[in-house]
């Protein structure tokens, strides 16, 4: 032997070893899955990025339909009191009237002293 030992290279062995083969494929197999991982953690990001968008997205929907409601309810609110204004209106003008002239022909409705004969003959006393 000669004495450059430092010089000297021991090759790892190749020969067909099964267990140099096994820890070929543990390591591919390894290098795969690193892939596989990669690429579902990108395209469950780029998932949630996209459901992010939508929700916000509906979030903004939301307030906008909450603004409509709270418009269209005070409207409602609005047009009810003027339907009641408006009833109230009616029943003032037109069954108060109708019900005073009711009470009026009931008051007017015939008795006993209409049928009665009158006394034309004189003045009337005058009650003081």
């Amino acid at each position: 032997m000669s004495g450059h030992a430092s010089e000297t290279v021991i090759p790892f062995p190749n020969n067909g070893d099964p267990l140099d083969s096994a820890g070929r494929s543990v390591l591919g197999l390894l290098q795969r899955a690193v892939a596989v991982t990669e690429e579902n953690s990108k395209h469950a990001m780029d998932v949630a990025h996209k459901l992010a968008h939508q929700l916000r997205a509906a979030e903004d929907r939301i307030r906008e339909l909450q603004a409509d409601i709270r418009y269209y309810k005070d409207r409602a609110d609005r047009a009810d009191q003027w339907l009641h204004q408006i009833s109230v209106e009616i029943e003032q003008k037109f069954f108060a009237s109708a019900e005073s002239r009711s009470h009026q022909a009931l008051s007017r409705q015939t008795g006993p002293q209409d049928y009665a004969p009158r006394n034309n003959s004189g003045p009337r006393p005058t009650r003081a």
